[in-house]
């Protein structure tokens, strides 16, 4: 990925793709989040070797409670309306 294209990574709606192959929110997403969150994400990328997302989210301060599992409520008899 060049200098220019790493600048605009991040950008909704940018993309590399031809027309109708991606939105481009993608990475504009993951960045939303992590930024939301307290966090960082940064991009470095080599021509011809690849590119790394690193991602930096902050520790929680406190243990979120655990979700109560949801309740299945089953409509008749169970033996397929017969």
């Amino acid at each position: 990925m060049d200098a220019a294209v790493q600048k605009r990574v991040f950008e909704p709606f940018f993309t590399t793709k031809a027309v109708g192959r991606g939105a481009g929110l993608g990475l504009a997403i993951v960045h939303g989040l992590v930024r939301q969150g307290g966090g960082h994400v940064w991009v470095r990328s080599e021509a011809g070797k690849g590119t790394t997302f690193s991602l930096l989210l902050p520790a929680a301060q406190e243990t979120p409670e655990p979700a109560a599992a949801p309740q299945l409520h089953q409509s008749g008899n169970g033996a397929g309306g017969r």
